[in-house]
């Protein structure tokens, strides 16, 4: 039973970290808004198999790069999802 209170937490914790640290999708008005700067663009393989998993994908990569946001600019469904997002700091 401790075990699996352990597992839930360590599940729970890693989530939050996650979301905390995820880079966040934005609006082209947003990014006008908030006077962005782009840094680069990324782009998804053709494993994701919904746009939210494409949308997850995004983010950790504009993570990856240094990004805190991102802006999907073009997305492609053909059985699977791909996406390609602008990077923003």
């Amino acid at each position: 039973m401790k075990v699996m209170k352990w597992v839930v937490a360590s599940m729970v914790m890693g989530a939050v970290s996650f979301s905390a640290f995820a880079a966040k999708e934005v609006t082209k008005e947003e990014v006008k808004k908030m006077n962005l700067q782009k840094i680069g663009t990324v782009n998804t393989t053709a494993e994701t198999t919904s746009p939210m998993d494409a949308k997850r994908e995004l983010s950790k990569q504009a993570d990856e790069k240094g990004g805190k946001y991102f802006l999907v600019i073009a997305g492609r469904e053909h059985g699977k999802f791909s996406a390609t997002a602008e990077v923003y700091k």
